[in-house]
């Protein structure tokens, strides 16, 4: 594609955020590491990117925190955000799909062009959705609140 795409990676450990650097560099993305969720809120305001790829387990503020801060955001809240994460269990998967509304949800260890075809088509639905008339993507009522009431549950 021509257009350079801009793309910010959340994550703790910068090894990883430099393995999908190396992945989507090649397919014309241009990636901005973050290592945490404070320094990613400001890459996030700082950059405007495409989409949000975030890690859920981080030190100090965790990934739900980082997307509930977003979706809360006028300037940030139309974001896609794609959760890239270890927690491979169908209850966080559907926690972060269903209730969340995230716009996808890969996890660790996923194959590159996994990821590619996530963003491909998360950054496709947002540019038709930017064509159509608003209809705003809003979280399930109440999504907040089962987030917080299913980590209590998991002991996050």
């Amino acid at each position: 594609m021509s257009e350079n795409r801009r793309v910010v990676c959340i994550e703790d450990e910068p090894a990883m955020i430099e393995l999908i650097r190396l992945i989507l560099s090649r397919r014309g993305y241009e990636v901005i590491g973050a290592v945490g969720g404070r320094e990613g809120l400001e890459a996030i305001q700082r950059e405007k990117p495409d989409a949000v790829l975030l890690d859920l387990m981080m030190p100090e503020m965790d990934g739900w925190e980082v997307y509930q801060k977003m979706k809360a955001n006028e300037a940030m809240k139309h974001i896609p955000v794609i959760v890239v994460t270890a927690k491979a269990q169908s209850i966080d998967k559907v926690l972060g799909l269903h209730i969340a509304k995230v716009d996808d949800y890969i996890t660790k260890p996923f194959g590159p062009q996994d990821l590619i075809d996530s963003l491909d088509k998360v950054i496709a639905t947002r540019k038709t959705q930017e064509a159509a008339p608003e209809t705003p993507k809003s979280a399930s009522p109440g999504g907040e609140h089962l987030i917080d009431k299913l980590k209590d549950v998991l002991g996050e």
